[in-house]
């Protein structure tokens, strides 16, 4: 687990609940400015096709956001930077409000299959895609450029790994699909024995 994350969420109180529950709390000493993302980071974040992400309302309220696009469309910029191409939707402009009054943002990436996921820590800031085709080019394939309306980039502060621990395994279509392949090929080699047979 990269320090500056501890060392941003372990606050005042939660120290407190951790020594009214644990009697005592964890000792985090002073931490980098920043945690940047190593190759393992960044090779988990761009093979992700899906992703959850958090902003803070005005209101004070987060906001969760689902993300998704082929594996890859969540890019790692740097080792403290990340983006992806945001497409049309359905016009509430949630996630692009909040940005624009708090910057802070929490990304939450699952793979379900290998019981592993990765919690990243930013701060976001929207561009408008038509000030900026360039970075649409980078982020976003010619079937897809022509929906993109924002860019989302992320300032990476710290990230952290999960344990797997009670983490449901689940499969894409394409997950089982691949899984299965080897199952079809045997029987339908079996079927073609049997039609041989007198």
């Amino acid at each position: 687990m990269a320090g500056r994350y501890l060392e941003t969420h372990f606050t005042p109180k939660v120290l407190a609940s951790q020594r009214h529950y644990f009697g005592s709390a964890q000792v985090v000493p002073p931490q980098p400015e920043r945690d940047p993302l190593t190759d393992d980071e960044r090779a988990f974040v761009e093979a992700r096709d899906s992703f959850y992400m958090a902003t803070v309302s005005e209101s004070g309220w987060p906001y969760v956001q689902h993300r998704g696009g082929k594996p890859g469309f969540l890019r790692v910029l740097s080792p403290n930077r990340i983006a992806f191409a945001d497409y049309r939707g359905n016009r509430q402009m949630l996630s692009t409000g909040n940005l624009a009054g708090s910057d802070r943002v929490a990304l939450f990436l699952m793979d379900y299959p290998r019981r592993e996921r990765l919690k990243i820590l930013g701060h976001g800031r929207v561009e408008d895609a038509r000030e900026h085709p360039e970075l649409v080019a980078q982020l976003a394939g010619p079937e897809t450029r022509g929906i993109v309306e924002r860019v989302v980039v992320i300032e990476v502060l710290s990230f952290d790994w999960n344990c797997p621990k009670y983490i449901t395994p689940r499969y894409t279509a394409a997950e089982v699909e691949e899984a299965i392949q080897p199952l079809r090929v045997r029987i339908a080699e079996l079927e073609a024995q049997l039609r041989q047979k007198p």
